[in-house]
């Protein structure tokens, strides 16, 4: 039996929520299907990566010459947009075939359509909106200025959802919660490494271009292997296992009643629990399913027991 779908944005946005580009561009690029953080110190690391990815994505000329360069800002967004069209699914294919031996991709179809489908929503914007400022330098006035103001709209739009996806990483934690921290390693590396090789410091000198071209993609590393490293030893939830074996927590780390942080709970997008393990027994004790209501077990033991 299928499981019901919330709507792509949740039911969040009016014809009012128009006028501010970055509300739009954080409920078009948040998804309700998006699972939330387990817990709010994996989401406070999510926060910091997200920052160091940033300053990756917007380039260094931005952050230490000082110098806002708009259009190098929307340059570095498109080349990284495309950057992720082609690193994403790679990345991606390469866990599935890890993943092969304790799961299928069949498994997993829904959460990794509804990925790709944000990764080419977000990728066409970017495109639309070079352009829209490619093509307003060819127009005569009156198209400029409004072209100019759709563009400007959709600059904000693109950088807020880009914002938006450095945490979320194309809603990659649907398939699998240690997806986005890996995808923002490889792609802030992939994105610093080629200044490296061409010798693009910016006007700095080899150390210091060393020192703050690294800085991002080292840091990024950093916090993505803490990142892992608590989903592993605090939830069960390593990289190399398939996620239909991986155990179903509740969104920000709840405790079950029993003790158990695996147990079924209360999901914010599959409710029938986990979306990629088919025919998983459930507990007749755990909520929902528990025959005598809502109430926890008498001092977590068997209340059939003395």
């Amino acid at each position: 039996m299928s499981s019901p779908r919330r709507s792509w944005t949740g039911g969040t946005l009016t014809v009012r929520s128009f006028l501010k580009p970055h509300h739009v561009a954080w409920a078009v690029f948040h998804p309700a299907w998006i699972p939330e953080a387990v817990d709010p110190t994996v989401e406070w690391l999510k926060r910091v990566r997200v920052f160091a990815g940033a300053a990756a994505a917007l380039g260094v000329y931005t952050f230490i010459e000082g110098g806002f360069a708009f259009e190098e800002m929307l340059e570095n967004t498109a080349i990284a947009s495309v950057v992720l069209f082609f690193l994403t699914p790679l990345t991606v294919g390469v866990m599935l075939f890890v993943w092969r031996r304790t799961g299928t991709v069949r498994q997993l179809k829904v959460p990794l359509l509804d990925s790709l489908k944000l990764l080419l929503l977000f990728v066409g914007c970017v495109l639309v909106t070079v352009g829209i400022f490619q093509s307003s330098e060819m127009a005569g006035l009156v198209p400029r200025l409004l072209l100019s103001l759709g563009g400007l709209w959709m600059a904000v739009f693109v950088m807020a959802g880009a914002v938006r996806l450095s945490g979320n990483f194309f809603g990659s934690a649907a398939v699998h919660r240690c997806l986005p921290p890996l995808l923002a390693t490889v792609t802030t590396w992939l994105m610093a490494v080629p200044d490296l090789v061409t010798g693009d410091l910016h006007g700095l000198s080899l150390t210091m271009g060393i020192v703050f071209i690294l800085g991002a993609p080292v840091t990024v590393t950093g916090i993505a292997l803490l990142e892992m490293r608590r989903l592993k030893r605090r939830y069960g939830i390593r990289l190399a296992a398939h996620p239909a074996t991986l155990p179903r927590i509740p969104a920000q780390g709840h405790p079950h009643p029993q003790g158990n942080p695996y147990a079924q709970g209360p999901g914010p997008a599959y409710p029938q629990g986990n979306p990629y393990y088919q025919g998983a027994p459930h507990s007749p004790y755990a909520p929902p399913q528990h025959p005598y209501g809502a109430h926890p077990p008498y001092n977590g033991q068997n209340p059939y027991g003395g």
